[in-house]
């Protein structure tokens, strides 16, 4: 992400967005927002916004996951809720493989062509299900570059340097 001093948040990935209330007792709907939606069960603590939640329950019903916290008991506060992000520290992220990335460590990245050339900053990534495409935007620049994340067009990415090279040569300054 961005290469300033990491703020604790930075320090966090998100696994989901906190929905409506479900019920009157305090229960939320939790919309996922990763490739492992499992990874729910058996949590016993997590961040909704910046507040760090014990988990008194799970449960999945159709595509949401419907969580109960210690602390809150009512519709109302459930729904003082809804909107904020879900996450983890970075610490208890499930392990990828080599070549794997969390979206957060896409964002923010400098992406560069072949050539050298800057061509702008990730700054978004839309999910079309055969692949991932990185939004790369450049101040100035009036459209955005659209780079299909696949291994042929992505030529390497450093999350430690935060960089990406492409091989895109219909790509027009």
């Amino acid at each position: 992400m961005e290469k300033s001093l990491p703020s604790a948040a930075d320090k966090r990935i998100v696994i989901g967005k906190a929905g409506a209330p479900h019920g009157v007792k305090g229960e939320m709907k939790i919309i996922p927002m990763t490739d492992f939606p499992e990874r729910f069960e058996g949590m016993t603590h997590c961040y909704i916004g910046d507040k760090f939640v014990e988990i008194a329950g799970v449960r999945y019903h159709k595509n949401h996951i419907l969580m109960t916290v210690k602390g809150i008991s009512s519709r109302t506060e459930a729904a003082a809720l809804t909107g904020a992000l879900v996450s983890v520290d970075r610490s208890e992220a499930v392990p990828l493989k080599e070549g794997e990335y969390y979206m957060a460590d896409i964002l923010g990245l400098s992406v560069w062509d072949i050539d050298g050339h800057p061509l702008g900053t990730v700054t978004d990534i839309l999910r079309t299900g055969s692949n991932d495409v990185y939004v790369v935007s450049l101040p100035g620049r009036r459209e955005d570059i659209l780079v299909p994340a696949l291994k042929k067009v992505v030529l390497e990415i450093s999350v430690e340097e935060g960089k990406m090279v492409v091989s895109m040569p219909e790509v027009v300054e």
